[in-house]
């Protein structure tokens, strides 16, 4: 089961900060990130504000990046403000407590894997990348699959070399799952590498698929070869820093941005190679 993007502890810190703000204030900041307000929930909460905030968030799917980046505009906001009133270039009645309060919120997020800076709020494990991965992966009604992008997503900052064999291994499962879908068989010994050409040949997604004439057939040729060296980049990632091998005793892991970085890779792979097949599948019907 999908956890919460954002956690109910950090919601409620958030919520509690809007205590401070004037109600107008509080509708205009969502209505402002298009939240919707369900007039009809009741909350059972103390007081107007609290009320209104959770209003606001009764509406959220707190595990879709759509509903979510909608709630992240309203705390950048937030935390903007406070920012800037911390620093005094924004009126405030207390500088010291706006700074306390921009680093309490922050220090929540930073809990749920978000990063605040230069006004933005961005995830440190890239999640978004893994949501598009989950939905189009929900196509094909697989568990594994979704193990393997659950996995990751928890094993990005807490576990590199975890989260770096699981991309791989996400790789191998989506090329099995497409040319088992297309009854093309496959050896059980079939490495990555063989797997992804495989899986690219049936999909006609390799560089020599594409006519001459096709504009801007040299870049996207380009492309294509690119994710044989990204599979085999990541194969070979594996096998130094992933999970799945013994590693010599003192030998140090990979930070968990090579992680991210390994997960966003395997995440656009495979996003394609399965958006390709389900466009396939439209276009044979």
């Amino acid at each position: 089961m999908n956890k919460d993007i954002i956690s109910k502890k950090t919601r409620c810190e958030f919520r509690e900060h809007f205590v401070n703000y004037y109600l107008r204030e509080i509708e205009q900041e969502f209505d402002a990130a298009d939240v919707a307000y369900d007039e009809n929930y009741n909350p059972n909460l103390s007081g107007a504000r609290r009320s209104l905030a959770e209003k606001y968030y009764h509406t959220i799917n707190w595990q879709d990046w759509n509903d979510v980046k909608k709630i992240l505009k309203v705390y950048e906001n937030t935390l903007l403000d406070l920012e800037n009133q911390a620093r005094g270039i924004a009126f405030s009645r207390n500088t010291e407590w706006a700074k306390k309060s921009f680093e309490s919120l922050k220090r929540w997020l930073m809990k749920d894997g978000f990063i605040y800076t230069n006004g933005k709020i961005i995830h440190s494990g890239h999640y978004s990348s893994l949501q598009d991965v989950s939905k189009t992966t929900a196509y094909f009604d697989g568990n594994e699959l979704q193990w393997q992008i659950e996995r990751m997503r928890n094993a990005v900052d807490s576990d590199p070399s975890l989260a770096i064999g699981t991309a791989k291994e996400l790789i191998e499962t989506t090329c099995k799952t497409i040319l088992s879908e297309l009854n093309i068989k496959y050896a059980k010994n079939d490495d990555i590498m063989r797997l992804v050409k495989k899986t690219q040949a049936c999909l006609g997604v390799i560089p020599e698929k594409i006519p001459e004439s096709a504009k801007g057939s040299e870049i996207i040729k380009r492309l294509l070869s690119n994710l044989g060296s990204i599979t085999q980049c990541l194969g070979e990632l594996r096998n130094l820093y992933g999970t799945g091998h013994g590693r010599e005793g003192r030998m140090k892991g990979l930070n968990p941005r090579h992680a991210r970085l390994a997960v966003g890779s395997a995440a656009t792979l495979v996003t394609f190679l399965f958006e390709t097949y389900i466009e396939r599948v439209k276009i044979s019907k």
